[in-house]
């Protein structure tokens, strides 16, 4: 019997099966935009392989205006719909099942031509849209009908229309957006006219053998948004419109309120999905933060939704779905949540990746393959980049040794998991565990490593990381100075007063380590809900508490300071820095950019500021933490290197800047894959 009987059960549609409960969410990967359908249908193909139920594409545009950026994906001619032939023939080849999004973005369109149900820019868009008139909103149905009928031309079993997360067909449901006076503003029935008429007429265009799933906002999680009240009625509008599913769509994307972010509790809006379970006679999909196979059936088990939706996941691991078939679930890839080489790379114009699995969208290029000759590596330094290329080596066929002075393996990641919010770093760590020990990967942990322990080997690969730089204080080497390793890996006493020099990714960690006491709010969704200020939106429209945020009291005064004159956490994640950001001023951490370490004193920490070093100040503080960022650590490189011995250096004792898990985890698989 199954380890998870409600996840692998198949779901009934009437005129089709899904073979499981398991839909792999829209993400928009930038692979579209390539042109490289052979790229594209490779990167579906894989994930059906790996016996998803449903794969939902990224976001397709149905017109120029409706596109989120110039440039990006369209289903508007036959060109386009033979180049979607190739994704969907693969996908059925694989025994897959796919649907296309139609994603229609309003006024979040990233372009002069945007559109909207009134003439309001968006905080996220530096374009304000043209306020629709009567012809205008039938143009945008018909054309939205119109790249459904060209997504089943194209071979899609089915459609995903977007109606969430602030985008168009949202924008006109709620008042926030939607000032209009006309038959399509005004009451709930005339807003929630045009995503009805949408799905109505849709699916006249297609027939009654046609998946169309619409993706419904449950908690918009901004002022006047909908009430729970709306959401029971506009999903029964669009049941009997003629959806086959309901998505679960989870804030919008202007929202102050992480949706999906590690530090985000797992399952954390399951209970928004369960609250409409029963009011529908049509399945309903539940999304966000979930991420494991015992996540996923403890979900549907409870009740919660029909059906679960994971994106992010599947871009860790495509072979998530067979691998919990088999019992193997230990050996499914972790998605971390990070967004590092996900979501930012999107917002950034980048190709998504994964920062856990490199391979993911990369398929046709990252080909790992078994070596025509079996070597034996050394592998020095079980940290990211060094775990990585082992693991790719012994994927290969090669024998590997990995070596490490610690007493366990994961390197700088076992101080990262002990950050609130990024306790999804243990099981990546645990992860690395399994996968080195199924693999037969020979560990020496507990020592160091010299050239001589390593003249035997066929070939060496240097991933010792970094040290701490040193920021050269004056007094720094008083008792109550200590280093970042100090504090999250030996977890040093720290006073109530603390001083932080640096205000990079490291700095923000310790400062969100040392404002927080007790549990963290991500392993408790109360708190968590509490701290960021979300409520039912049966009692609060929109989801918002009307008291807003009420984070507990900080267990620490944190002063976070940085030499570049300029915002601090500026050059964090693209897409979570925000949060990092907020989450600090909800504990009253004080953030100063522009200073000059100029010594450390017994009340604190004297700086000044500019280049003129004018203001001295003393920064009252029981404990400075230094956070000045990292040198790579070469000295086994270099030592080989005297030695006549060759080798290749990886990770962060190639490139130490900050703690780049992304680079040294694509790195160490790149260069394995090629050795």
């Amino acid at each position: 019997m199954s380890n998870y009987p409600h996840m692998l059960a198949p779901l009934d549609l009437g005129f089709t099966t899904l073979k499981n409960r398991v839909l792999m969410g829209s993400m928009h990967t930038g692979l579209e935009e390539t042109k490289d359908w052979n790229r594209v249908a490779e990167f579906y193909a894989e994930r059906a392989r790996g016996e998803v139920g449903l794969m939902v594409t990224g976001g397709i545009g149905p017109n120029l205006e409706g596109s989120v950026l110039p440039g990006a994906a369209m289903m508007v001619s036959q060109d386009d719909i033979d180049n979607h032939s190739v994704v969907t023939q693969r996908v059925n080849d694989a025994g897959g099942k796919i649907a296309m999004q139609i994603l229609h973005a309003g006024r979040y369109a990233y372009g002069p031509k945007c559109v909207a149900p009134s003439a309001i820019k968006s905080p996220i868009s530096p374009f304000p849209p043209t306020e629709l008139d009567a012809a205008g909103i039938e143009k945008q149905i018909s054309d939205i009908v119109d790249t459904a009928v060209r997504a089943r031309q194209a071979g899609y079993d089915g459609v995903e229309i977007m109606g969430s997360e602030g985008y168009f067909l949202n924008q006109f449901l709620v008042t926030h957006t939607n000032k209009r006076t006309d038959e399509w503003g005004g009451s709930y029935e005339n807003r929630m006219r045009l995503p009805v008429e949408v799905v109505r007429r849709t699916r006249a265009a297609v027939g009654d053998d046609f998946i169309i799933i619409y993706r419904l906002s449950m908690i918009d999680l901004i002022p006047n948004g909908s009430t729970h009240a709306e959401v029971v009625q506009l999903a029964k509008a669009v049941e009997a419109a003629g959806a086959s599913i309901i998505n679960t769509g989870i804030g919008w994307h202007e929202a102050r309120i992480p949706t999906i972010a590690t530090s985000v509790p797992r399952a954390a809006f399951a209970w928004v999905t369960k609250k409409l379970m029963g009011k529908v006679g049509i399945p309903i999909i539940t999304s966000n933060r979930i991420n494991t196979p015992d996540v996923a059936e403890n979900v549907l088990a409870t009740g919660y939704a029909d059906m679960v939706s994971m994106a992010r996941p599947m871009l860790a691991d495509a072979q998530f779905v067979s691998k919990a078939m088999a019992g193997n679930a230990a050996s499914i890839a972790p998605c971390i949540a990070c967004n590092q080489a996900c979501l930012d790379h999107t917002f950034s114009g980048k190709i998504s990746s994964c920062l856990v699995n490199p391979r993911a969208c990369y398929e046709t290029e990252l080909v790992v393959t078994p070596a025509q000759t079996r070597k034996s590596f050394a592998v020095v330094g079980a940290g990211p980049a060094g775990l990585s290329a082992a693991m790719t080596l012994a994927e290969r066929g090669h024998q590997v040794t990995l070596f490490d002075r610690a007493n366990a393996i994961g390197g700088q990641l076992n101080m990262a998991k002990q950050v609130p919010g990024k306790e999804e770093f243990w099981g990546l760590v645990d992860w690395y565990k399994t996968m080195v020990a199924d693999m037969g990967i020979e560990t020496r942990l507990g020592q160091s490593v010299t050239a001589d322990d390593l003249t035997g080997f066929d070939d060496v690969i240097v991933a010792t990381g970094v040290v701490p730089r040193d920021p050269a204080i004056a007094g720094q080497d008083a008792p109550n100075v200590l280093s970042y390793i100090d504090v999250l890996r030996d977890k040093a006493p720290v006073g109530k007063t603390v001083a932080i020099v640096g205000a990079g990714g490291i700095g923000f960690d310790v400062a969100e380590f040392l404002a927080q006491e007790g549990s963290s709010p991500t392993e408790n969704l109360p708190d968590w809900m509490e701290e960021w200020g979300v409520s039912d939106p049966e009692e609060n429209r929109g989801g918002l508490a009307p008291e807003g945020p009420k984070p507990e009291a900080p267990a620490r005064a944190v002063t976070l300071l940085q030499r570049k004159a300029e915002k601090p956490g500026k050059r964090l994640g693209k897409t979570t820095g925000w949060i990092h950001r907020a989450a600090l001023n909800m504990k009253g951490v004080r953030m100063m950019g522009g200073v000059n370490y100029e010594s450390v004193e017994p009340g604190g920490l004297m700086v000044s500021f500019g280049e003129a070093r004018e203001n001295p100040t003393l920064i009252e503080a029981d404990t400075i933490v230094l956070c000045a960022g990292q040198l790579p650590e070469r000295s086994l490189a270099d030592e080989l290197i005297a030695k006549g011995m060759s080798c290749h250096v990886i990770g962060g004792a190639d490139v130490a800047a900050e703690l780049d898990a992304k680079r040294a985890i694509d790195q160490g698989t790149r260069l394995a894959a090629t050795l």
